[in-house]
């Protein structure tokens, strides 16, 4: 996933953005050198703040979230898979997250202020820190690619985002407050049959699930009881999270047990399964925790031969594999030309 507002939102989420049984302990070794993974590299976007793009079904368009031209804050896009023939499909209201295709490749979802306010929802206070708005405006909705037949799938109190798709069932993984904690949830393409998948306290979230639909990758924090658990209830109440630290975690997608991957310490976030199902792909700034320097790994299933992946410098994340698994697409500040700008890549995968 994770949802997040304009460029403070991406800034947000490049710092992210019951779970847990007891698991083995994770890998710790420096990540191994890797032989160049992605070639042929190519820029879709140019300017703003462009993020989260991930395929169609069919792997000739993309939809993705963007603060660009004379917008104040993210709305959903869409595009062909060259960049050509950008076009807005949410409201143009409120803010917006999370866009994915459904598996008909002519339907989409998203999550949405657009009801709760038309403007731009106000950007956290950040004397508490570096804290993240969960927006109790925010709701999923479904829609046809073109932005049309707009239908609302969630309506409980406080903040339901996040959501991808597993286009082999079409059922729908969401991260919501609808319990007063950040839970994941699942539910259909229409809204219906909503089920809790996770129940430890702290925030789950920016789930995304196996191509065979059998397991779910997901960030998470589970602060321990003290100070750092107080911490986070009394921000939750607020409707504020602070997203410094996550880990990932792996598990049966209709909840249960999940295992914790990673233990860096650091803010670990936007995780993939590789086509196989046997790897995760994600970013990190595992490399100097305190900073906005995050780039893509690879992690085995058990958190084992972690490898890097990229060396740009700057933020890369959001990586996803193509329907056919020959290509990569990424959100990142490559080649940016201003600062906080950030633009969708594409790249050739090379298997090793």
């Amino acid at each position: 996933m994770n949802r997040r507002n304009s460029l403070a939102t991406t800034f947000v989420l490049a710092a992210v953005l019951g779970c847990s049984s007891p698991a083995p302990e994770p890998a710790q070794e420096e990540p191994a050198a890797a032989a160049p993974r992605l070639e042929n590299i190519e820029q879709l976007t140019h300017g703003g703040q462009n993020a989260e793009a991930y395929w169609s079904p069919s792997g000739d368009r993309l939809i993705f979230q963007a603060t660009r031209d004379e917008l104040q804050c993210d709305q959903i896009f869409v595009m062909n898979a060259d960049g050509s023939d950008v076009q807005m499909v949410s409201t143009g209201k409120g803010v917006t997250t999370c866009g994915y295709f459904l598996p008909d490749g002519e339907s989409i979802v998203y999550a949405s202020t657009h009801l709760a306010a038309d403007e731009c929802p106000a950007r956290p206070d950040r004397s508490e820190g570096y804290v993240w708005a969960v927006h109790p405006g925010y709701d999923v909705f479904r829609s046809k690619a073109d932005g049309s037949d707009l239908v609302r799938l969630t309506d409980a109190p406080g903040y339901d985002a996040e959501a991808t798709v597993n286009w082999e069932t079409g059922r729908i993984v969401y991260t919501s407050k609808s319990t007063g904690d950040l839970e994941l949830w699942s539910m259909e393409a229409d809204g219906s049959d909503k089920t809790r998948l996770t129940e430890t306290v702290g925030y789950d979230g920016g789930a995304y699930y196996s191509r065979d639909a059998r397991n779910l990758v997901l960030r998470a924090h589970h602060p321990a009881e003290g100070p750092d658990r107080d911490k986070y209830v009394d921000l939750l109440s607020r409707d504020l999270t602070a997203p410094m630290k996550m880990e990932l975690f792996v598990g049966p997608a209709d909840g249960g047990d999940f295992r914790q991957i990673t233990d860096f310490g650091c803010a670990s976030f936007a995780p993939q399964f590789t086509p196989d199902g046997k790897q995760i792909i994600f970013s990190s700034n595992r490399n100097d925790c305190d900073s906005r320097n995050f780039e893509l790994f690879l992690i085995d299933l058990d958190g084992s031969n972690l490898r890097q992946i990229t060396e740009f410098g700057g933020f890369t994340s959001f990586p996803e594999f193509s329907p056919d698994g020959t290509k990569l697409v990424f959100s990142s500040s490559l080649n940016a030309t201003s600062p906080y700008e950030f633009n969708i890549f594409t790249a050739d995968w090379v298997v090793e």
